[in-house]
């Protein structure tokens, strides 16, 4: 199950659906871009789901692209 994250003002993120039981994160970028990561932290994922003034940008670059989260690439986000 997918929780979608309240829209923040972000110039990089154009929204954010996360499954803290599965660790995944599923991110679209403001120019289009869609991309799944994989492994990501569940403390972290809880944590922007309660932080509803956490910056998202700020969020994926901490979480998303570090060594431990696996990208893939997606065609369309639902």
């Amino acid at each position: 199950m997918f929780f979608r994250i309240a829209n923040r003002s972000s110039d990089a993120i154009a929204h954010i659906q996360v499954s803290p039981i599965l660790g995944v994160a599923l991110v679209e970028f403001s120019n289009g871009y869609s991309y799944e990561f994989t492994n990501v932290s569940r403390r972290a994922i809880l944590n922007l789901m309660c932080n509803p003034n956490m910056s998202l940008g700020f969020w994926v670059n901490a979480n998303c692209n570090n060594d431990r989260a696996v990208t893939h690439a997606l065609w369309l986000l639902a």
